[in-house]
């Protein structure tokens, strides 16, 4: 039998074309192919096989290179001259990518220069080759000042389209030592989501006096439209936003979170817990600095069994870092106290040692006398719920925990006695706003931390703002359709047919109009007032079971808005306000992710747009 004719063709899945010149023999006395070596179709040549087809492909081109020839047909010139076409950039495809590209500089709060980055062009290049990556300048000076604009138009319309808003406002430093102050807006829109807005991070070089900061204010109001909205503003406890916002004619509430932090500090700085911090700290900065240290605690967490969680040095700034600090502390003692005695540390530090058992049990008392401060901490900063409805009833839940035990210590009574002095001296002038945002949250409603006449006069302060929204409601209603009127606008033919019908039925419906609703069905019927009406869905409303504490009031809201028309709107006006100015704070943290070692010189225009957009883009 022929040589060749022994050859078999390769199994399906064989797709490489190298494949049309060789196959394989039968295995010695079986009807299996023997895949260890591919036999040429040419020379009967065997060739070792292992899964790749580089010495297949060599030997056709050396032994055989005519049939190479033979089986690949020419390319048509179309092909290569399409490849090396490029997107014009006005194309749809190349304004899209360039679209893209933007907005992956501002949602990553990526620098520029990115689009010049090597690895970043070569991604480009494997995406698409036939695009052309626009300059840098390209994307500072035009693409994302437009993406600007266009967003700002969309941010404008969403806040027209509500009748309140609220605001928050922080100053902050850059890395740079560049001053900024960053404003955000707050309201709750038709379908009762809490929609929250970042309008501008513009740079303050004048001295932060409640004047520049209230100029400042007052060009925010007219830029985004809102003097008419009569907006309340969020700030901390400084002066100088007190007085920005009495300059600005804007109701001022004051960050919670803020005043949970001063009333903390003021406990944090009593003498003796101010020498157990300085001890704690001395040993965590200890394990931080030392890369032995910092290992031996880790061989002594896992000995002991213990979470192996890294020790917490305290920032002066945050309160709520001194108490994690302590409790973490108080978690890995075990494993810190046998990790101190080690000889690996004793031989180079001799100096560093545990605490005694008396700063044990002070440590353990201030974490639990001030557990609820941090608590009450995370609850109000919570950015998706209404938060100013809560700065009422946590402060008063504050106030009584905080009184004095006839079991506490010494060191636990002056922490309380300290805080809530401190608590106590705050609000004093937002109380009346204050507790009618409470009243409007169905799970605070009933205000059990008020006497009988302070729950009668909140929600008398209540039926007035909403019967005053009742009558402005009138009052526009009857605007609008005078205006209707005055435009005569209606067509001929409907002028003819009511001059008709209105010859034929005016002195039948006349009376009918003007008094039926008060003498349907023979029956005479009171009048409602304004206030009456309001009052009446003020005692529905009262009636209505509290709501659970996890659910969210807006939900609740949604669903009876159609039967409490009135003070519904009252409502979206007192929950739409923040009850701490985070949401400005937290803005400082993603400019430093803009603001780096590598773009400190990064223009304020610049910061502006990329904030804005980071935070305002639809994801």
């Amino acid at each position: 039998m022929d040589e060749t004719e022994k050859i078999r063709v390769p199994p399906s899945q064989f797709k490489a074309d190298v494949w049309a010149h060789f196959g394989f023999r039968n295995k010695e006395g079986k009807n299996e192919m023997d895949m260890t070596h591919a036999i040429c179709r040419y020379c009967s040549m065997s060739i070792k096989y292992c899964g790749n087809t580089t010495n297949l492909r060599a030997h056709v081109q050396r032994r055989h290179p005519e049939k190479l020839q033979q089986q690949q047909p020419p390319q048509p010139m179309m092909t290569q001259t399409t490849l090396d076409s490029k997107l014009a950039p006005s194309s749809v495809r190349a304004k899209k990518i360039t679209e893209s590209i933007a907005e992956f500089i501002c949602q990553d709060l990526r620098p520029y220069c990115v689009v010049e980055n090597r690895g970043f062009r070569s991604m480009i290049n494997t995406l698409e080759p036939r695009y052309v990556i626009p300059s840098r300048k390209q994307f500072t000076e035009v693409m994302i000042p437009d993406m600007y604009e266009q967003v700002k138009l969309q941010v404008k319309k969403s806040l027209a389209s509500t009748e309140s808003v609220a605001l928050t406002c922080d100053g902050w430093t850059s890395r740079a030592t560049e001053p900024y102050l960053t404003i955000t807006s707050h309201h709750i829109d038709e379908s009762w989501e809490l929609v929250s807005h970042v309008l501008q991070t513009r740079a303050l070089f004048e001295s932060h006096t409640g004047t520049n900061i209230a100029q400042v204010l007052g060009a925010a109001l007219e830029e985004w439209e809102l003097i008419n909205k009569d907006p309340a503003i969020v700030t901390d406890n400084a002066s100088n936003m007190t007085i920005a916002a009495q300059l600005a004619h804007m109701q001022h509430f004051k960050c919670f979170a803020h005043t949970l932090n001063l009333a903390s500090q003021r406990a944090l700085k009593l003498p003796t817990v101010s020498r157990l911090l300085g001890r704690v700290r001395r040993v965590t900065g200890f394990f931080r600095r030392s890369t032995v240290a910092s290992h031996v605690l880790r061989e002594k967490q896992a000995l002991l069994n213990l979470p192996r969680h890294k020790l917490i040095t305290d920032v002066a700034t945050r309160w709520n870092s001194a108490h994690d600090m302590l409790e973490r502390f108080l978690e890995q003692q075990p494993a810190i106290h046998a990790a101190l005695l080690s000889a690996e540390i004793r031989k180079s530090e001799k100096d560093i040692c545990t605490l005694t058992e008396s700063d044990i049990t002070a440590a353990e008392e201030v974490v639990a006398a001030m557990k609820p401060m941090k608590v009450a901490t995370l609850a109000i900063s919570e950015e998706t719920r209404p938060t100013l409805s809560i700065v009422a009833p946590l402060h008063a839940q504050l106030v009584h925990q905080l009184q004095d035990n006839p079991s506490d210590s010494t060191l636990t009574r002056e922490l309380k006695t300290t805080i809530c002095q401190d608590l106590n001296k705050r609000y004093l002038n937002e109380k009346e706003a204050l507790y009618k945002a409470s009243a409007l949250d169905p799970r605070f409603k009933a205000l059990p931390f008020l006497s009988e006449d302070e729950r009668e006069d909140v929600y008398n302060g209540i039926t007035a703002e909403a019967t005053r929204t009742k009558w402005a409601l009138q009052q526009s209603k009857s605007g609008l359709e005078a205006e209707s009127m005055e435009d005569g606008s209606q067509d001929p033919d409907q002028e003819d047919m009511s001059a008709t019908s209105v010859s034929k039925s005016s002195k039948l419906c006349s009376l009918a109009d003007l008094l039926g609703q008060t003498y349907a069905a023979g029956a005479a019927k009171k009048l409602k007032t304004a206030e009456d009406q309001v009052m009446e869905e003020i005692t529905k409303y009262k009636e209505e079971a509290p709501l659970a504490l996890g659910v969210n009031p807006l939900e609740w809201w949604k669903e009876h808005e159609g039967r409490y028309p009135f003070l519904s709107k009252v409502a979206k006006k007192h929950l739409c306000i923040p009850g701490t100015s985070v949401p400005s704070e937290r803005v400082f943290s993603t400019a430093g992710d803009i603001i780096t070692a590598k773009r400190s010189a990064i223009a304020p225009e610049h910061l502006d747009q990329l904030l804005f957009l980071n935070k305002n883009i639809k994801h």
